[in-house]
């Protein structure tokens, strides 16, 4: 059983006990949540490059020299502006966002003291699995080409989402009185 460290205080942390927590803590969880966090800013990052040449900021975004990819094309096709009258890349951002604020949401034990925290996260994360899954057909479909950054920010979530398991079910857990 995972027994909260005083240090870091049990249900609702202090900020100053959950700075520490966060920024000290060395529990599995947490490196789990850290992972995630740090998945989430290179989701991130793959979005504001994306972001970056659908407004003009970059001319040009490079591909890896093998495989389907041509992220130039599908990135300024109608695909990419579809939604939200809006550059998709920066929606990745966006989304990628909240995905590191929930896992860096909550001290220790987060699963037993604020369950809904981590349950948030993995339908969150599993979201966008299925969402960036249909969006790689749809890109396909369309372009007969993918998008290099688009496909790594799946993978990021991916393994955001696997990251994620092991708490959910703690947490699922809690929520059904076990």
């Amino acid at each position: 059983m995972n027994v909260p460290d005083p240090r870091y205080g049990g249900g609702s942390p202090s900020p100053s006990q959950l700075s520490r927590y966060l920024r000290t803590g060395s529990d599995p969880t947490l490196r789990r949540r850290r992972w995630i966090v740090g998945l989430s800013l290179l989701g991130a990052g793959m979005g504001q490059v994306v972001g970056a040449y659908q407004t003009g900021i970059l001319r040009h975004i490079p591909d890896p020299p093998v495989g389907p990819f041509d992220s130039d094309r599908v990135d300024a096709s109608d695909y990419a502006y579809r939604r939200a009258s809006s550059p998709d890349g920066l929606m990745m951002v966006l989304t990628y966002a909240v995905t590191a604020w929930l896992a860096g949401a909550g001290g220790q034990d987060r699963a037993r003291h604020k369950p809904v925290l981590p349950l948030l996260m993995t339908a969150k994360v599993a979201t966008d699995v299925v969402t960036n899954v249909a969006l790689a057909r749809e890109e396909w479909r369309e372009n007969k080409a993918l998008c290099a950054w688009c496909q790594t920010a799946t993978a990021v979530s991916t393994a955001s989402l696997a990251l994620a398991l092991p708490e959910a079910r703690r947490a699922w857990r809690r929520v059904r009185g076990g």
